[in-house]
This record gives C-alpha cells, structure tokens and sequence, in this order.
C-alpha cells in the first residue's frame, strides 16, 4: 500500500549541516555585497551582525521545535501541532513563497549571470541546462545529492579561504585601507544606526536555509539530537563567514559609493585581490553554489509539498505519495521543476519579493509555536522554562515582526495577496472554517 512507504532514515549530522549550507549558498556573500554595502552606507559587516543576532533567536526556535516534532514540514508542522492546524496551514501556504520561489531565484541568477559572461548563449539555455539535471539528482534520492552536496561546499568554502588568505595580503600591502582592523565595516559613528537596520533587513535573506534542515527530520538519524544542532551550527557558521568575507571587502574597496555596478561589486574586489585567475574561480563558484542551493531548496520544498499531501491539506494522491524503489517524493519534485520554469520569464525582483514575507511570517510562527507548546501546553513555568520558552522565542518573534515590517513595500503586498489567497483555499478546504483542516496523528 501507499501509506507503507515512508522516508528513509540515512542521513546522519554533517550531510544535514551540508545540505544547509548549500540551501544558504555561502557564496551569497559575494552577490548580495554591492547592493548591501550602499543600503548600509558601508557597514554591511555590522549589519550582517545584527542580522545574526535575531536569526539565532529564531534558530533556536526551531532547534526546540524539531526536538518535539522531528517530522517533515518544518515550520509547518510546528504551527500545526502547537498553535492550531488553521495557522498551520498558512503557516505551511506562506513558507511555500520560500520553498517554490528559491530554486527558481538560483535558476534566474544562473541564467542571468553567465548569459552576462557568454553572451552568444540564450539565457533560457542555462535555465534549462541547471534545472535538469538538480531535477535528476533530487528524484534519485538524498544519497546522490549528499555526494554532490560533500563536492560542492568543499569547493565553496576552498574558494572563500583562498579569498580571505589574498585579501589579507593586499590589505597588508596597503590595498584599501591597509588596516586590518578597523571598526568602521561595523559602525561608522559618522552614518545614521537606521543604515544598519536596513542592511540587516536585506541580509536575513542570506540566513535562509538554516530552518531547510527541518524538513529532512523523518531522514535524518537521531533527530531530537542532531536538527538543533545542525540549526545552530549552519546559522552560527554562515553568519561568521558572511561577516567576515564583508569585513575584508569593506577594507579592501572602502568608498561604497565608487562602484561602477552595484550587482557586480564583489567581481570588482575579487579581480583587485586575485587577477583573472580568481575571477574565473569565482565563476565556477557561482556555478557550484547555485547548483548546490537549487538542489537543497528544492529536496526541501518537495518535502514540505509532501507533509501538506500526507495531511490531505494539498491533494494526497498526488502531493502525499512517495515513489516506492527511491522513496522521494517524485511528483512534488516535478511540480517544483514546472513551477520553476517561470524562470524563463518572470523577474528576479518580483521574485525574491515573494521570498521575504513568507520567510518572516513563518519565522514569527515559530517563535510562538515553542511558548505554545513549552510554556502554556507542557507548563515549562520555572524561572529557566520561562527564560528558555517565553522571553527567548518573545525576543526571536519581535525581532522577526520588526524586519517583517522594515521590509519594501512589493515584498508586502505581494506577500500579502499570497496569504489572503490562502485563506481563501483554506476557507474552501474547511467548509467556511466548519471542519478542522486534515492532519495526520503523530506520537512525538
């Protein structure tokens, strides 16, 4: 029978911790660089602290979450069971903005960025010739993706040593500013704090792919043990990559506002430090990393497709079913693949409008969802239950309110007709909110 196959345990906790890493895509420092250091007048260091600050709150969150409910779904999931299914089922319609729209951003940067470099090809051509084979990967099963994820974030992360080693070495050469340690990346007392908040605002969307690890809980080993600790540890360490990769750019280009294009600030600095040979490194970077995000942000999103089809909230033949001899889910997989296709022809800033309000909608949910279940179901009210599931998840929601409003303005509205649609097929699904929407029981 159907409901007999089930995911298949195999992942143990560095293959989660990599899998994160590439949903993040820590090459993302290099593309969001230009535009962040004008948004925080040169203090994209400082932001990216901040930024840090209020993802760890959230991380947290999930980390308690996960050991509750090691389930796929992710937020989703934690909404449902600790808040009510009605918010979880928003919860699970908003981060889908995430989920089906990431890939969709890598295939977008992959056509847009080397169609620039090799113009006699089509955009549409490197569109295609990324989304097949991600496809491919991702419907053989997590083992061959966990392969290519090992290569990928080994190449990554060789890339940004090898940057970081050249960088000091001009700095230390006088290129930049010639110091190697300055505060002004950090804070310049000579710009408005609100600078910060904005670059912080922008750059939480760096973070995104610490809360992808969740939805591989019913694959992972041990998962009460290994989901919060793979969470803290892909926020903790590609937060501390991105600061101090921004860090070293700051010093090595100080005026922010010398850049010829913005978009390509980082392939400026990265020429400055290494020539035309890290240049070309830089371009297989690009390629490796996109690649490896598009894998993980779509494995990610099939699974969430499948946690809602399991409860019969999406259609369950189609959505809820898992291939029997690979055991992934098959159909999710190819719907994102065709969802992904729009790449051909939509925009990457109406895009990645879609992106931020789901993340922080769900981010917020979560944070409430540990004080649900922790401080009011399971009454953890001592003075450290109240500290660790009421004021820190408090914190993390608050934070996550504040960037949900510092947002722009498309992100805001597209979002919001994205979720009142979802209350509407919500409303539908329940019978005008008669019934409770479906969910399957779960002994956690």
């Amino acid at each position: 029978m159907e409901e007999s196959v089930k995911l298949q345990r195999s992942l143990t906790l560095l293959p989660v911790v990599l899998f994160g890493f590439s949903f993040m895509a820590l090459g993302t420092v290099f593309s969001t660089y230009g535009i962040a250091s004008q948004i925080s007048h040169g203090m994209v260091a400082g932001s990216y602290v901040i930024a840090l600050c209020i993802m760890l709150f959230t991380a947290y969150s999930y980390g308690q979450m996960a050991k509750e409910f090691p389930l796929s779904g992710s937020a989703y999931t934690f909404a449902q069971k600790s808040i009510n299914p009605y918010i979880g089922f928003l919860v699970g319609w908003s981060i889908l903005l995430d989920y089906l729209f990431i890939p969709m951003v890598n295939y977008l940067l992959f056509g847009i960025f080397f169609s620039a470099t090799f113009p006699a090809i089509p955009s549409y051509v490197w569109v295609l010739l990324m989304l097949i084979p991600v496809t491919v990967v991702n419907i053989m099963g997590l083992k061959l993706a966990n392969a290519v994820n090992v290569f990928a974030t080994a190449f990554v992360v060789c890339f940004i040593i090898i940057f970081s080693v050249l960088s000091i070495r001009s700095i230390l050469n006088g290129e930049g500013t010639g110091l190697l340690f300055t505060s002004a990346p950090f804070y310049n007392p000579h710009e408005h704090f609100s600078f910060l908040i904005a670059g912080a605002s922008l750059l939480c969307f760096s973070f995104l792919g610490f809360d992808s690890v969740t939805t591989f809980s019913e694959e992972i080993v041990n998962p009460t043990k290994n989901i919060p600790r793979a969470v803290f540890i892909i926020t903790l360490v590609g937060g501390l990559v991105f600061i101090v990769v921004s860090y070293l750019c700051q010093n090595l280009w100080p005026d922010y506002q010398a850049f010829k294009n913005p978009d390509s600030a980082s392939a400026d600095i990265i020429k400055l430090v290494g020539g035309n040979f890290l240049t070309g490194a830089f371009l297989a970077l690009y390629g490796v990393g996109v690649f490896v995000s598009a894998m993980s942000s779509q494995a990610s999103a099939a699974r969430v497709l499948f946690a809602m089809g399991r409860d019969g909230q999406l259609p369950k033949r189609i959505f809820g079913h898992l291939n029997v001899k690979l055991k992934t889910p098959v159909n999710n997989i190819l719907i994102i693949s065709l969802l992904s296709l729009l790449a051909l022809v939509l925009s990457l800033s109406l895009v990645a409008s879609f992106i931020n309000f789901g993340a922080f909608f769900a981010f917020i949910c979560v944070n409430i969802s540990v004080i649900a279940q922790y401080f009011f179901r399971k009454k953890e009210r001592s003075f450290k239950g109240t500290v660790l599931y009421l004021i820190l998840p408090l914190i993390g929601a608050v934070l996550d309110i504040w960037m949900l409003i510092n947002l722009d303005i498309h992100s805001k509205i597209l979002g919001g007709i994205w979720l009142v649609a979802g209350i509407f097929y919500l409303t539908f699904l329940t019978k005008g909110f008669k019934n409770r929407p479906p969910e399957i029981n779960v002994t956690a």
